[in-house]
């Protein structure tokens, strides 16, 4: 049985995490009928920091769906029965092919957290505070079969601060999301946006991260390691490596001016302040944990002494 038609767009959401919440309610204040939200189930597995879309579509009665693959024939049949004229992609994880893209009468768009063509791909705001970028933002664009290539129709950069961690940049992307969105909605519906091809010389496709690409590799400059650990930092499975035979979590840094008087890296404890020394360079070391037990420099030194513990790695 087919939908009756309403006098406002209709759209289909994919969505979940904390941008899948702030751009469903973009669309929401904007009057757009949303038919149908596919979402994710949350993984016990998972440490779930984030809003729930599904919480915000049951609140607003709009139907749920969790499949696991959405381009199947049954997924497919409802979503097409449904007559949307748009699409919106808000953080969803799974690729639509293409019968699934054929569907909307306007379009399927998607919102990605990077200033494309830069970081297309998996977690780009992790990528991008890793490989010391200043600056970053999100991106809707149209989505075609392959990953963050189609025209973009709206960005919105926000700044990366050297000290910022991936959760403090990603509510930031969440913000930009939210206002490139909301800027540009009314002329999407109105079929009057202008759409920008990408030039995809200008950026790369980053893959996913797993928690061992989080080790430190100490022979790196400290303020390489920094960028690690702040783009690794909770609630990300955090920058480890191992520490009088144990494992070490680093949590929170700074990069100083102090000078290493090691041929090795090494961690230490001077004045109440803990340290790391690196390839180049000195980090302070602001919060640890050895063994998975969070700890001072003043109980490290306690109970390990002031002297110098390289790092087995």
């Amino acid at each position: 049985m087919k939908r009756e038609r309403s006098v406002v767009p209709v759209a289909v959401v994919f969505a979940y995490h904390n941008v899948g919440v702030r751009c469903l309610n973009v669309l929401l204040a904007h009057g757009v009928d949303v038919a149908l939200v596919v979402t994710h189930k949350d993984n016990p597995k998972e440490n779930i920091w984030f809003d729930s879309v599904a919480g915000l579509a049951a609140l607003h009665d709009i139907p749920v769906i969790t499949p696991d693959n959405p381009n199947t024939p049954e997924v497919i049949e409802q979503i097409r029965a449904l007559q949307p004229d748009f699409f919106f992609s808000f953080y969803y994880r799974e690729m639509l092919k293409r019968e699934l893209l054929e569907i909307p009468k306007s379009g399927a768009l998607n919102m990605h957290g990077s200033l494309l063509p830069k970081y297309r791909g998996r977690v780009p705001v992790n990528w991008a505070i890793i490989r010391g970028e200043t600056e970053t933002g999100s991106t809707l664009h149209y989505m075609t079969e392959k990953p963050d290539n189609g025209d973009i129709v709206a960005q919105q950069a926000v700044p990366i601060l050297p000290d910022d961690t991936a959760l403090e940049v990603f509510q930031k992307v969440t913000v930009a999301a939210e206002i490139a969105l909301n800027d540009c909605l009314p002329d999407l519906l109105a079929g009057k946006a202008r759409a920008v091809k990408q030039d995809l010389s200008k950026g790369a496709y980053f893959g996913g991260r797993k928690p061992e690409d989080g080790i430190i590799d100490w022979s790196q400059d400290a303020r390489s390691i920094h960028n690690l650990v702040r783009a690794v930092a909770p609630p990300y499975p955090g920058a480890t490596t191992q520490l009088l035979g144990r494992p070490m979590r680093i949590l929170q840094t700074l990069v100083t001016d102090e000078q290493g008087a090691s041929n090795a890296p090494c961690f230490y404890v001077q004045d109440g302040r803990a340290y790391a020394v690196c390839g180049q360079g000195v980090l302070r070391v602001i919060a640890f944990e050895l063994d998975g037990v969070a700890m001072s420099a003043a109980e490290f030194a306690a109970q390990h002494g002031a002297g110098r513990f390289n790092f087995n790695c």
